[in-house]
């Protein structure tokens, strides 16, 4: 049983699994702000230029029970209802963090690719220690 809690620890201590697990938390975070965004800066605008629509409430009932006038939670809670306001609000959140990350990895391949503009080329031939060395192999292969 030792022996698993030791290979355990050193696999959870790997550099990918930290990595991963931040990427994780900051993710989580960065989801919270988008849904802040998207809720409270860009829905709002986006209800003002249709003539005030508040999608959070856009559903279709599919239950008698669900009197129409209702908000979309209570709808909820009378009966069977799609709720494809709320549908619409996260994929306007998807569409802006895809477009974050989309943004983040190209700037990321634009700083590796001037990185490797900048690294200084191998030289073509050997240097002039290889030469060296190969001479004393060549001199004591002679011998």
């Amino acid at each position: 049983m030792n022996g698993f809690l030791k290979e355990f620890r050193d696999f959870a201590m790997k550099g990918n699994v930290v990595d991963l697990a931040i990427g994780v938390v900051i993710g989580a975070a960065f989801g919270k702000i988008v849904d802040s965004i998207v809720g409270d800066i860009f829905m709002p605008i986006i209800g003002f230029v249709t003539g005030g629509l508040d999608f959070s409430n856009y559903y279709l009932a599919l239950s008698p029970n669900v009197k129409a006038g209702m908000s979309y939670d209570a709808a909820k809670k009378a009966g069977a209802v799609i709720g494809y306001g709320n549908f619409i609000t996260v994929a306007v959140s998807f569409v802006i963090i895809a477009w974050v990350l989309f943004l983040v990895v190209q700037a990321i391949n634009r700083l590796k690719r001037e990185q490797a503009a900048a690294a200084p080329s191998a030289p073509v031939g050997p240097t002039r220690e290889e030469e060296l060395l190969t001479e004393i192999r060549d001199l004591l292969k002679n011998r």
